[in-house]
């Protein structure tokens, strides 16, 4: 019987602009699957098929790749209904989490 997951997809942008920086995103995508192989393969795919690469309105070529399947996990509440818990992560290190993480700096608040 098929399950779902939870999979965590990171991408990078890149650009042919002088001075750019690297982007990246983290996406979360919900997978429905009948192992955490094939939901694994899924995520593979479905991060492959969002590649793209296109100009801008500035003439610059932008390109996304898919860099890593972070992370595969079947979802902790299947109702999918209010309050479902989708996903837990668990890690030692706060401080590196806040680093990364803008929505934690004072200055969302």
């Amino acid at each position: 019987m098929a399950s779902s997951y939870i999979a965590i997809l990171l991408s990078r942008a890149t650009s042919d602009a002088a001075g750019h920086e690297p982007r990246y995103a983290e996406d979360f995508v919900l997978l429905t699957a009948d192992s955490e192989d094939e939901a694994r393969t899924k995520a593979l795919a479905h991060g492959k098929a969002q590649e793209t690469s296109y100009e801008n309105d500035r003439g610059e070529r932008i390109t996304w790749e898919l860099l890593h399947v972070v992370d595969v996990n079947e979802v902790l509440d299947a109702s999918l209904g209010d309050r479902a818990d989708l996903y837990s992560r668990n890690f030692t290190n706060y401080d590196a989490y806040r680093a990364f993480e803008p929505l934690l700096s004072e200055e969302s608040r």
